[in-house]
């Protein structure tokens, strides 16, 4: 008698224990997430905006540069409507539910993790940012400002919330459950963007005297600092990604450093073999491949096998947006596909490879003995594309036949900048 009351007095603190403790709030992970977040942030205004601006013309940068800004603009505020709702609450496999719409329940005391889901919200919200601003270097110099702004608002809702969802929405979530690695959004981000700005540029056609006239960049002082700024925020892209500030988050800037670096020489050696030359454009577009590359493995793999994927994204991109552009005739005006799509696959695809159970419990690669990985990885490539594709075809056309969607020739020949806002740079 005696021993079962003191079997049944123990039993409340038994099952205490083993119940998960409430997540706390924790003040280093907070402040490494509000730097992250502000590091992702930089990587639109000022670095995309830079990057890109100093590779058009002379009378379309401030148009090209307007875009990343208005993006951002438009972006934050749909995410805080309707994005963040549809991105990371349950739903279907497909894309999430209305819980959260214009941010209800998202609280000052409410947490995400060990982090205030004002942060976690705010950080995916600079990813959600980012993502349609790179499509715009697909079709730089002959979209109407207003078609961009209707396409970008609605390729957020209809293309980029549901992406997100189903690789990052948890279990129930299409990719999630697949178990497909994406740690910082290789699929989510770059595929994603590379991929419709294929698609624009296809529907939009050539820029006038493609091939030849010259469309030689106007500046690529801009550009380089623009890169610069972009290899610093995608530290806080990939090991913010990690959510903590711990081990997982400083293997994930360690491998960010070495694989861009080592894209950045792949593509400057691969371009000085081919045309006798390394040029800044090159050196410049090899690192943003390498850090799109190493975007989806960043948090399972080791510093080898970043080493491994900046080499080989550094020169298949490198011959994707030269040789193959060429070759097939499309105008990717600044290489957005060739850059980011291109690299995003080869990213992803290379995760499952290298992916390290040793670096992340959860990710096991081919290296690991889990060949089955790198099929899975396959398989996130292909739902991405077709879903991308499909969806951004139809939002095209029908701005298309409703306001239309390139200016007319007058325009693009004499520059946006003066024509679309009334200003141009001296």
């Amino acid at each position: 008698m005696l021993a079962l009351a003191a079997l049944f007095a123990l039993l409340p603190t038994a099952g205490f224990a083993a119940d998960a403790p409430p997540p706390k709030l924790d003040s280093g992970d907070t402040a490494w997430m509000l730097t992250s977040t502000a590091l992702v942030l930089m990587m639109t205004i000022p670095g995309l905006a830079l990057f890109y601006g100093g590779m058009v013309r002379k009378q379309n940068v401030l148009a090209i540069m307007m875009q990343s800004f208005a993006i951002t603009c438009l972006v934050t505020v749909l995410w805080m409507i309707v994005g963040y709702s549809l991105a990371f609450t349950s739903g279907n496999p497909f894309v999430g539910g209305f819980d959260k719409i214009f941010l209800s329940g998202v609280g000052v005391d409410a947490l995400s993790g060990t982090i205030p889901e004002t942060v976690f919200m705010t950080f995916q919200m600079t990813f959600a940012i980012i993502t349609p601003a790179l499509i715009t270097g697909a079709f730089a110099d002959r979209m109407k400002f207003s078609a961009m702004l209707w396409f970008m608002g609605l390729w957020s809702i209809f293309i980029y919330a549901p992406i997100a969802h189903m690789v990052w929405g948890g279990a129930g979530s299409l990719m999630f459950d697949m178990g497909v690695l994406d740690f910082a959004g290789g699929t989510v981000v770059h595929i994603n963007a590379g991929v419709a700005g294929l698609v624009a540029c296809l529907v939009l056609g050539k820029r006038q005297g493609y091939g030849k006239v010259s469309h030689a960049p106007h500046n690529l002082t801009l550009t380089i600092t623009g890169a610069g700024l972009l290899w610093v925020g995608w530290f806080g892209f990939n090991a913010g990604s990690a959510l903590t500030a711990g081990g997982s988050a400083g293997m994930a800037m360690a491998v960010t450093q070495i694989a861009t670096a080592a894209a950045a020489l792949a593509w400057m050696f691969a371009e000085w073999l081919a045309r006798g030359k390394p040029s800044v454009l090159g050196i410049a577009s090899g690192a943003v491949a390498g850090l799109v590359a190493i975007t989806p493995a960043s948090g399972f793999v080791d510093p080898m096998g970043a080493l491994i994927i900046g080499i080989v994204a550094g020169v298949i991109c490198f011959v994707a947006a030269t040789t193959v552009k060429n070759a097939l005739g499309y105008d990717d005006s600044l290489d957005a596909f060739g850059v980011h799509g291109v690299g995003g696959i080869v990213g992803a695809i290379l995760t499952g490879v290298f992916a390290r159970e040793a670096v992340n419990p959860a990710g096991k690669g081919l290296l690991d003995g889990n060949a089955g990985q790198v099929l899975t990885q396959i398989e996130g490539v292909a739902i991405t594309i077709v879903f991308t594709a499909v969806v951004s075809l139809i939002i095209l056309k029908i701005i298309d036949w409703t306001i239309g969607l390139r200016v007319d020739e007058a325009t693009e020949r004499d520059g946006l900048d003066l024509n679309l806002h009334g200003e141009t740079v001296q």
